[in-house]
């Protein structure tokens, strides 16, 4: 079998990430290069994973005819210019969430993956969790009948960097936006959005003008309505859960746990503590995430995750913003025109 040859833009946490996957786990794919700004950063990865090209320029790998795609895991104000330059060179991508913060900007960059034909794949991680496609299943099935109601429960360990939180977009749009990605992933398109939130968990947040703990409602096209919740901080571990109510029933996913093993002594009955953060908690889908990419390429098929779905949570980001800024509902075309 020939393999797809990828470039890594980015050697951070997400792009080590990736490319542990790539070389170790996912097959048809050979990473060849990696490029960062930082090219003490690539070129350490590159020796650990025994990628024989690295380069500060990413122009560098987007010029090179033997590589047919890359991976975008940069800062996110530079996501659609790589996506241009990219989709230009002939490169099929698949890039981080979000695609941009400015969604002119976003449709800049689906405009031009569009013009070179070229697929492209926005990393949304959490459709590929075994336990999460489950429940896509069974309401795709019928299972549970009409779904009426969702919730989403999601929360991190710690907080992220305050300077990482003062260039993010804030919770809406680096936190919930995976949530949102997930409410039309389960129950279709969002017609109406309704966001609260309050610093609960460190001032300092408050000061950088974000929320740490967030409460957004959801109507759906279809009536059906949903509710995320949202924290910073959760002392347990990476919470992560969702429910769905129908007419016929109830569907839940609970967070999986390292072990099923339980103590039972003088104390009662102890089990394993939660996933500590996403790496662990989703390390089974990052793997499939990367496996259905080169899919995708190899077979020249949609991705499972568009560039339109890519757009679409940024929007409903926006919305909850506005939402909380103005204390009422905000529909979506409000936002999307």
């Amino acid at each position: 079998m020939e393999m797809l040859k990828i470039g890594l833009i980015g050697a951070g946490r997400i792009g080590r990430l990736h490319a542990e996957n790539l070389v170790r786990r996912v097959p048809g794919a050979e990473l060849v290069g990696v490029a960062d700004v930082v090219e003490e950063a690539a070129a350490g990865l590159a020796r650990e994973l025994g990628v024989p090209r690295v380069t500060a320029d990413y122009r560098e790998l987007l010029r090179d005819p033997e590589i047919e795609a890359v991976l975008i895991c940069t800062s996110t104000d530079t996501h659609a210019e790589i996506i241009r330059a990219a989709a230009a060179t002939g490169k099929h991508i698949f890039c981080e969430k979000p695609l941009a913060l400015d969604l002119a900007e976003i449709d800049s960059a689906l405009d031009a993956v569009k013009r070179a034909g070229v697929i492209l794949q926005v990393g949304f991680h959490r459709r590929f969790d075994p336990h999460f496609r489950r429940l896509k299943e069974l309401i795709a099935e019928g299972a549970i009948g009409t779904p009426w109601l969702l919730k989403i429960t999601s929360y991190d360990p710690a907080p992220p960097p305050l300077a990482y939180i003062k260039v993010s977009g804030g919770i809406f749009l680096d936190m919930t936006i995976h949530d949102f990605d997930m409410a039309r992933f389960l129950l279709g398109e969002v017609e109406e959005v309704y966001a609260t939130g309050s610093v609960l968990v460190d001032p300092e947040i408050g000061a950088a003008g974000d929320v740490d703990t967030a409460v957004v409602t959801l109507r759906f096209e279809s009536g059906a309505l949903g509710v995320i919740t949202n924290c910073r901080q959760a002392t347990y571990g990476h919470d992560q859960r969702i429910e769905v109510l129908g007419e016929k029933g109830g569907l839940f996913a609970e967070n999986p746990l390292p072990h099923t093993a339980v103590l039972a002594d003088q104390g009662g009955y102890r089990s394993a503590p939660l996933h500590h953060f996403f790496v662990e908690r989703y390390r089974e889908a990052y793997i499939a995430e990367m496996e259905a990419f080169v899919a995708a390429v190899r077979n020249k098929t949609a991705p499972p995750v568009t560039g339109l779905d890519g757009k679409i949570p940024v929007a409903m980001g926006y919305a909850a913003k506005r939402s909380f800024a103005e204390k009422r509902p905000v529909k979506l075309s409000e936002i999307t025109g």
